[in-house]
């Protein structure tokens, strides 16, 4: 999902799930359901890290790592940004 025959750069991996999770689940409707998202994500990555070296899936440690920075920039943008432009 992640990886083709050679590595593709990390913003673009952000994007193309950036793209699927709001196609997936739409906008986010809360700060806070932004946050659960993201604690999940991370929980995620922390089995990955928690893991023994040899024993550790990189493949899926790279996935959880795109998931949380496109989960962050969800949040950003469905929340934070037109929360923002309110203020001006």
């Amino acid at each position: 999902m992640y990886m083709k025959d050679k590595l593709d750069k990390f913003e673009n991996l952000v994007k193309k799930e950036l793209t699927r999770a709001r196609l997936s689940h739409g906008k986010q409707s809360s700060i806070h359901e932004g946050y659960a998202i993201l604690l999940e994500e991370v929980d995620e990555f922390w089995e990955h890290v928690r893991a023994k070296s040899e024993k550790r899936n990189y493949k899926e440690l790279l996935g959880e790592l795109v998931q949380i920075a496109s989960s962050a920039q969800k949040t950003a943008e469905d929340i934070v940004f037109p929360k923002l432009k309110k203020r001006r």
